[in-house]
């Protein structure tokens, strides 16, 4: 009998943690959503080589174990980039995770410009997946990936977008608005 109830609580913990509530979408366009639901851990300025290949936002949410790990669209766009990076398991929150880590890497073209999302595993995580492919039609929002067990999330944003989140920000997935989507100033 105790080992019925622990493979019921292990089963309800596996079902809670692959939930996937539908978030509450923004109706402005412009807004970019969280990606991922978590705390946002950095926001730093950077050059981002691979996809949006300048200068660039970063923003890096960690999701722990009790945090939803569905990931969701940014914005909506083409996808112009994706790229699977086998690596290390060290804890998520580290900023060496963002290097060493295993990761897939997602970039997006939008009409105001590139986002790239990084779903990066951490020390628990042992499996990244990422549905779409390049080609594809996202939208804002809209399911895109899971990392199965404690995760970060960084997302990368053209510079000159307006940031709307602050670092100790408690974010949720697919509804939280991270950035404003900006022209480029001539």
């Amino acid at each position: 009998q105790l080992a019925a109830w622990v493979f019921s609580i292990l089963a309800v913990f596996v079902l809670w943690f692959f939930r996937d509530p539908d978030p509450s979408i923004p109706a402005d366009e412009t807004l970019v959503v969280a990606p991922g639901q978590g705390k946002v851990i950095l926001i730093e300025d950077v050059e981002e080589t691979d996809f949006i290949a300048g200068a660039a936002k970063k923003i890096s949410i960690f999701l722990s174990v009790f945090d939803v790990h569905v990931q969701r669209s940014p914005v909506s766009g083409t996808v112009g980039y994706k790229v699977y990076r086998p690596g290390a398991y060290a804890v998520a929150w580290a900023d060496k995770a963002s290097e060493d880590n295993e990761q897939s890497s997602l970039g997006i073209a939008t009409e105001h410009g590139k986002v790239l999302v990084k779903q990066i595993a951490g020390l628990i995580a042992r499996r990244i997946i990422t549905d779409p492919a390049e080609g594809d039609t996202v939208e804002r929002g809209h399911r895109f990936g899971l990392i199965r067990f404690g995760s970060r999330v960084d997302l990368f944003l053209p510079a000159h977008w307006e940031i709307l989140c602050a670092v100790g920000d408690r974010v949720t997935v697919g509804s939280s608005p991270m950035a404003r989507m900006r022209a480029e100033e001539a």
